[in-house]
């Protein structure tokens, strides 16, 4: 269903991202009259605010995590062992 076309849109060619090649952005209708150049800044500057991490980023930040504590632990034993090893 489409109820009407009012709307002006903002389009960002240029989102310096790997995943997104452009953003489409809706302007609200009281902003309308507001100069272009201040709407693509202000689009431009939401943009670089909007940062999100793909699924794949985040799995990977996970198991890196993972992998740190797990490292960390069995060091911290290792050590813990090898003091009390050298008390005796």
């Amino acid at each position: 269903m489409i109820r009407g076309i009012n709307h002006q849109v903002i389009e960002i060619t240029s989102i310096d991202n790997k995943y997104y090649e452009r953003a489409l952005l809706v302007l609200r209708p009281e902003y309308s009259s507001v100069h272009r150049d201040l709407l693509e800044h202000e689009a431009r500057k939401m943009l670089k605010d909007f940062n999100t991490l793909s699924a794949f980023q985040g799995k990977r930040k996970f198991r890196y995590l993972f992998f740190k504590l797990l490292f960390s632990t069995i060091f911290g034993a290792a050590v813990t062992t090898l003091i009390f090893l050298l008390i005796k």
